[in-house]
């Protein structure tokens, strides 16, 4: 259940079984904590029951879900694992009207960095796009290679918006060097890191982003990661040029994002699909 879903249900409800849903609703995350679940579950169901108005069911699995949640802080407290997970649509967005373009699948990603905030952007030539934002501290893991690392995880964040990334999409990137690590590690030298990247054991995921990326591309010799020159008026470079941009600042001052991206996104690929030459 989306946030906005979620919240739609959670309007509807009658004040007892609001406030209970309420002080229930961390357990509605995704986490990898299989009591966590199994609460979320029987919240869910609950919202699903008091939508079509069985309002005693509803009560009676806010009381299940009341006991196992107790009964899991109790027994475990609130361990690393019950810990949301994050977002994998965060910050992604499509512009429909492209969605049945013709011709290849070609994507573009970039990195922007300034002072102690950088953002990360791509953009696919059937609309999909993507941004975010990121600061930096004591424990980041980016290392001295900051703005390589980060075009990196632009790939990173592009590839992981897909359940199969599309065989034969050609993938641009502005930095040479990035387009460097791809091609070794399709060529198998997984292990080569961009310089003080740490590997240290992450708190979100089981790999750092780089060696998830390193092994995903490894086995995608179909995927073509290709140089464009930057700043050279390529439609999809100055497209993620722009997202990444813009999710840089976002970090930094307060505007509408979503729709300044579409906006962007939506012009730059008309003047791709205008005039398409990768």
């Amino acid at each position: 259940m989306r946030p906005d879903e979620f919240l739609r249900a959670l309007t509807q409800l009658p004040p007892p079984l609001h406030d209970r849903v309420l002080i229930l609703r961390p357990y509605t995350r995704a986490t990898r904590c299989d009591d966590c679940q199994g609460i979320g579950d029987a919240v869910h169901l609950a919202l699903t029951a008091a939508h079509y108005d069985e309002l005693t069911s509803a009560a009676e699995l806010l009381d299940t879900a009341e006991r196992l949640a107790a009964a899991h802080t109790e027994h475990s407290g609130r361990k690393a694992d019950c810990l949301p997970l994050p977002d994998q649509d965060r910050g992604r967005g499509r512009v429909i009207r492209w969605a049945k373009a013709a011709g290849p699948l070609v994507a573009a990603t970039d990195a922007s960095w300034k002072g102690r905030a950088g953002g990360i952007g791509y953009v696919v030539s059937d609309g999909h796009y993507g941004l975010l934002g990121r600061g930096t501290g004591r424990l980041d893991p980016t290392g001295r290679s900051r703005v390589l690392v980060d075009e990196l995880r632009a790939v990173d964040y592009l590839l992981t918006g897909y359940d199969e990334v599309p065989a034969g999409m050609t993938v641009l990137l502005d930095s040479l060097t990035a387009v460097r690590y791809l091609h070794r590690w399709q060529a198998g030298e997984t292990d080569a890191m961009p310089a003080g990247y740490s590997l240290r054991q992450r708190r979100w995921s089981d790999k750092p982003t780089l060696v998830r990326l390193a092994e995903q591309v490894a086995h995608r010799p179909d995927v073509t990661f290709a140089h464009v020159k930057g700043h050279s008026g390529h439609a999809l470079n100055e497209a993620a040029d722009g997202l990444s941009h813009m999710a840089r600042r976002r970090r930094e001052e307060s505007f509408d994002l979503r729709p300044r991206a579409h906006a962007l996104v939506d012009a730059f690929l008309r003047d791709w699909h205008a005039n398409a030459v990768v």
